[in-house]
């Protein structure tokens, strides 16, 4: 009973083949530099994770067996030997600044006879996703990789098939250096930081907007509206702010240049009969300046800090709204202290408070 027991084990294991020794992964010269990013992790998402490889064995011509493909995988498991053939291939230098997760949604080797029998053709698929995830925690798909290579061996030389399918993956990896080079100058995905700088709109060119500039207050002639009977008030002015943004991503910060525009449109400008004098266009004049001092506290809110890559339109946005709010309640309380202008003492005191406000931004 156990002689014929042993004959079996040793029938069965003439006849299933041993396992195939796995590829190894050697690296190759990546023919570029500085790598600009570093491979952190590889994910295998290919469906039901096959060998990479089905390889035609050595076998003699006229075995069946040598018509038959045999899995074959890679030396560690795929991820791992990615991961490490990355690490080994790609140039090290202090760019790298872009850690990358590597996604493996198609690798495969697949090889038929050749012209004869000790011979192979190979042809390799590849399909990699490059992600990133940002320093908000964001992961983003960046790219994709498709490529595919052919090769010819005699089948004793396995090397060939290593060689040929680190020569794939390189390609991959010079592909996507490539497009970082080209990308981190525009795409905004790729930003780290946004650097806000301000300006204001100062330009005394359009007929009916007055832009302030601390240079040139209110006139009179600016107030082109209808005059309208003496009532609570001998004028009125209505001013108010707005800003436009120009982004530009430029190594990887949004260089955000924005514009602020603290303006009064003259045709909604108006002074009653006789009411000229010095001391109601300083009262229409600090109106103006309660909306610059606005202006520059939305600024200061607004700084790199407070913004991030991914919200900064938003977050510029819930700023103006709150700034805008806080703009009409001042407006509200300067009117009702100084009773529309008519207090002397109270518009004094604004004065002074205005003034000082103004020299710590740095306006006056």
């Amino acid at each position: 009973m156990m002689l014929t027991l042993n004959l079996f084990v040793l029938l069965l294991h003439l006849l299933w083949p041993a396992p195939e020794a796995p590829l190894v992964l050697r690296p190759v010269a990546p023919g570029f530099g500085p790598a600009l990013f570093s491979i952190v992790a590889v994910r295998d998402e290919r469906p039901g994770q096959p060998a990479v490889a089905l390889l035609l064995p050595v076998a003699p011509a006229a075995s069946p067996a040598a018509a038959v493909a045999r899995p074959v995988e890679l030396r560690g498991g795929t991820a791992a030997a990615l991961q490490q053939f990355a690490a080994a291939t790609l140039p090290a230098g202090p760019t790298s600044r872009y850690p990358v997760t590597l996604r493996v949604l198609a690798l495969q080797v697949r090889e038929t006879p050749g012209p004869n029998p000790a011979a192979a053709n190979g042809t390799i698929v590849l399909h990699l996703a490059f992600e990133w995830r940002n320093p908000e925690g964001r992961s983003i798909t960046l790219t994709e990789y498709r490529g595919q290579a052919r090769y010819g061996r005699a089948r004793p030389d396995r090397a060939v098939v290593e060689a040929a399918l680190g020569q794939a993956l390189a390609g991959s990896l010079r592909y996507f250096n490539g497009w970082l080079a080209t990308a981190a100058a525009t795409d905004l995905r790729l930003a780290t930081a946004v650097q806000p700088t301000f300006r204001y709109d100062t330009r005394q060119t359009e007929p009916d907007t007055l832009f302030y500039d601390p240079a040139r207050p209110l006139a009179w002639t600016d107030f082109t509206g209808p005059p309208r009977p003496r009532g609570q008030y001998a004028a009125a002015v209505f001013p108010s702010f707005g800003y436009r943004t120009r982004p530009r991503v430029r190594q990887g910060v949004v260089e955000l240049d924005i514009e602020l525009q603290v303006y009064v449109v003259r045709t909604s400008s108006w002074v009653a009969q006789g009411q000229r004098t010095a001391f109601n266009l300083n009262h229409e004049q600090r109106h103006f300046d309660i909306v610059r001092l606005v202006a520059e506290q939305f600024r200061r809110r607004v700084g790199p800090d407070s913004l991030t890559v991914a919200d900064y339109q938003s977050i510029l946005g819930w700023q103006y709204l709150d700034s805008f709010r806080e703009m009409n309640r001042l407006q509200d309380q300067y009117d009702h202290e100084t009773a529309g202008g008519t207090n002397d003492t109270a518009q004094a005191r604004w004065n002074q408070r205005i003034d000082a406000e103004l020299r710590e931004f740095g306006v006056q």
